[in-house]
């Protein structure tokens, strides 16, 4: 019995002793015990700082808090110590602790201080040494450091985190499509129309309708002409006549047959058989398609009336407006792809034939005629389509991408990229665009690289530069 007594008292005093010496582990009430003490161990275990190095700060070891003097977390960990040399670049974990010995003035060699920047780099700077309102001290800038004040400094690794990329500047053909509606055309050149030259009387129409396809000597109709078949009877009595005595007349006689626009073929049979048929076959003078039918069996036909027109579609124009702006890049010869409303998914490569010599003053727009090859006919007087010309040529230029081109609006600038980190920004002169390429006219020469990503953060670090470098003269001044 009473060794249950004593079991039952010696459970609670060994549950108070646990709690109590867990609270003064964890409010450190006594040396060498807690997270303290085990900080204080770390840190001892560190290699040791030189004595000549400065502390400027203090910072979280996890988050982006920081501290003029020692402080402790919530969970009880140090802050840690940030050091002159380690302030170079604070978003570099790469960059060594000693990496602004070589900006501090030796004994050998003493440099001038130019001013004091703020440690955290803001546009702040002094001519005499400060603290900040977080008791950190101003870091000074040496003669030297500042002399190519165009010149910009990136860290390594700010480089490779902000995703700074550069591209060397190379000579291209710059090319820029211009989109312009247009509209699908015979081609004038390859137009023919059947017509007489004398009065006709029409016997036979062969079945040829509008819309018919034809080859050239296909016989379209047949028809008697008197005043043909009396040209052809004074051939045939000249014909007759020995060579020598009437070979005049009969040279005059075929010459006014060919005036009356008789087919070659009627004048081979007439040579051939000596005799004048009454009517004759008049044939088609060349490919094409039937666009236009007037003749009927049995009608008279005067002097000069159409009976036929005829049209080649083995090449047809493609007629397309473009605004005013692109006249200065438009050439003769410039590639162009048509692609027809009326036939999806297809293009048709074609070339400018012409640029028209005026504008529709209503539109303000100029006319380009596009000579396109139509094979199987498929592309059709009236359709509608899209032209895209590959505007430019004139030889390869000096050209960057578009993203390597700052523009304010007045000035328009490019970052090169000198090497280690150090870049330069440059105000260039541009040309022409085309092909996400602009081409540079003065500023920058081939062989060069420039920044074609994140441009932008290197620009706005110049800027602070030429800001700080303002303020420090200004400073200079006031203090003399």
């Amino acid at each position: 019995m009473r060794r249950m007594i004593l079991t039952a008292l010696a459970v609670p005093v060994a549950v108070g002793l646990a709690v109590g010496g867990y609270q003064v582990g964890r409010l450190d009430l006594v040396p060498g015990l807690g997270p303290a003490a085990a900080s204080e161990k770390r840190q001892a275990s560190e290699p040791a700082r030189p004595a000549s190095e400065r502390v400027l700060y203090f910072r979280h070891p996890d988050q982006p808090e920081y501290a003029a003097e020692p402080r402790r977390t919530g969970d009880g960990r140090d802050f840690r110590a940030v050091y002159a040399g380690q302030d170079v670049e604070p978003e570099d974990p790469a960059a060594p602790a000693n990496a602004t010995v070589a900006a501090q003035p030796t004994a050998g060699s003493p440099r001038r201080i130019l001013y004091y920047r703020n440690p955290m780099g803001l546009p702040d700077t002094s001519p005499v040494p400060k603290k900040d309102s977080m008791g950190m001290d101003y870091i000074p800038v040496y003669e030297g450091e500042d002399q190519d004040g165009s010149t910009v400094r990136v860290a390594l690794g700010r480089i490779q985190t902000t995703g700074v990329r550069s591209e060397p500047v190379a000579r291209r053909e710059l090319v820029r499509p211009v989109r312009a509606p247009s509209m699908i055309q015979l081609d004038e050149r390859r137009v023919s129309v059947v017509a007489l030259r004398a009065e006709a009387f029409i016997d036979q129409v062969e079945d040829v309708t509008t819309g018919d396809r034809v080859r050239r000597g296909q016989p379209l109709l047949r028809l008697y002409s008197p005043e043909v078949v009396a040209a052809g009877a004074q051939y045939v009595s000249a014909l007759g006549i020995p060579a020598g005595i009437s070979g005049a007349t009969a040279d005059g006689a075929r010459r006014r047959l060919e005036n009356l626009g008789v087919p070659p073929q009627l004048l081979a049979e007439i040579e051939r058989t000596r005799r004048i048929p009454q009517s004759f076959v008049w044939p088609a003078p060349r490919d094409g398609v039937v666009l236009v039918r007037n003749v009927s069996d049995g009608m008279r036909m005067p002097a000069g009336e159409i009976l036929f027109r005829l049209a080649d579609l083995s090449v047809v124009w493609a007629v397309a407006d473009l605004p005013e702006r692109e006249l200065g890049s438009l050439a003769l010869g410039q590639r162009v792809e048509v692609r027809p409303r009326g036939l999806p998914g297809r293009s048709f490569a074609g070339r400018i034939d012409l640029i028209y010599p005026q504008l529709n003053t209503e539109t303000r727009t100029a006319r380009v005629r596009v000579e396109l090859p139509n094979p199987g006919g498929v592309l059709l007087p009236g359709m509608y389509a899209e032209a895209e010309i590959a505007s430019g040529g004139g030889g390869p230029v000096v050209a960057v991408p578009n993203s390597a081109v700052i523009d304010s609006g007045t000035r328009q600038v490019v970052i090169v990229d000198l090497g280690e980190g150090r870049f330069e920004p440059k105000e260039v002169r541009l040309g022409r665009r085309g092909g996400g390429f602009v081409e540079i006219r003065d500023g920058v020469v081939e062989g060069d690289r420039v920044v074609v990503a994140a441009n932008f953060l290197i620009d706005a670090e110049s800027n602070l530069r030429a800001a700080l470098r303002g303020l420090a003269t200004a400073a200079g001044e006031e203090s003399k």
